[in-house]
């Protein structure tokens, strides 16, 4: 094992909890990690093949509120599939710097939207879902990343928790087996993309069930703001260092992005810690009343 294999290792051991605990996050921790080091040419074909059993593992502990959520679903993943053939075929053809380009900057204006707790009612029609599933399908495809723009959307749907986890389950279940499949007649599974699935696996099958028992522990919704910090910096890193990669900045210039996500993600994250200390004082003021 050299060290680019033990990075592998950690970063999907410690997305795998977190895909435990929240229900999603898998993808969007270990990709911007990962592609420090990989092209996603290479790293996606591994990373879909987990997911389709992370995804069935999560959908099927959310199995009783599937009922509730699945016919408002319908739209989405009838819009997923010209998405994912999009998006492989992209992947097939990219260039591997600009496709990093492309993950980065659009990861990073979605991790500080859902940091921001955006929250606007949005009425699942079909005029809303197709189009959605066929810019997730592509997203997902070309990344593996989809768990932002979905938690956005179901934030606003008014569903309770193990809902919400069920209606992630099923959407990530349709994409990532759509985009295995798709995968496979493109060619895109070799033998280093599958060799990288061992040093995945692993982690996963431990991290799962670890991050399950770890969210009883902790307050979630502090875990799950702490995870997208991490996301927003790592990403905010990355942007910087393909910038310099394609020519378009240079150093130090290029970090002035890093720089920017550090300083609206803290401005962010200091403005959720003091909405959750003033919330316990407005309960008091409330009761006294």
């Amino acid at each position: 094992m050299n060290e680019v294999s033990l990075v592998l290792v950690l970063i999907t051991l410690v997305a795998a909890m977190v895909n435990g605990a929240l229900g999603h996050g898998f993808s969007s921790i270990t990709v911007p990690v990962a592609l420090l080091f990989y092209t996603n040419r290479l790293l996606n074909p591994a990373l879909v093949l987990v997911e389709v059993g992370i995804n069935s593992y999560v959908t099927f502990m959310n199995r009783l509120s599937l009922p509730r959520v699945g016919r408002r679903l319908v739209p989405i993943v009838l819009g997923l599939l010209p998405g994912v053939i999009t998006g492989a075929f992209l992947l097939s053809r990219v260039n591997a710097e600009w496709l990093k380009l492309f993950v980065y900057g659009v990861l990073l204006p979605l991790i500080l939207l859902q940091a921001a707790g955006i929250r606007r009612p949005i009425k699942l029609t079909p005029t809303v879902g197709i189009p959605f599933g066929t810019g997730l399908g592509m997203l997902y495809s070309l990344t593996t990343v989809s768990g932002p723009p979905l938690a956005l959307l179901f934030n606003n749907q008014g569903l309770l928790k193990q809902e919400f986890r069920a209606a992630l389950g099923i959407i990530r279940i349709a994409e990532s087996v759509a985009t295995a499949a798709a995968y496979y007649h493109l060619g895109l599974y070799t033998v280093p993309s599958l060799r990288l699935l061992g040093w995945i696996a692993p982690g996963v099958i431990i991290g799962v069930p670890l991050g399950a028992v770890l969210v009883r522990r902790v307050d979630a919704e502090v875990f799950r703001r702490l995870c997208m910090s991490f996301d927003a910096w790592i990403v905010g890193f990355g942007l910087s260092k393909v910038l310099v990669a394609l020519g378009l900045a240079v150093n130090p210039g290029a970090y002035l992005v890093l720089l920017i996500a550090v300083i609206l993600d803290t401005a962010l994250l200091m403005t959720f810690f003091s909405g959750r200390r003033l919330l316990p004082s407005l309960m008091v003021v409330s009761n006294g009343d």
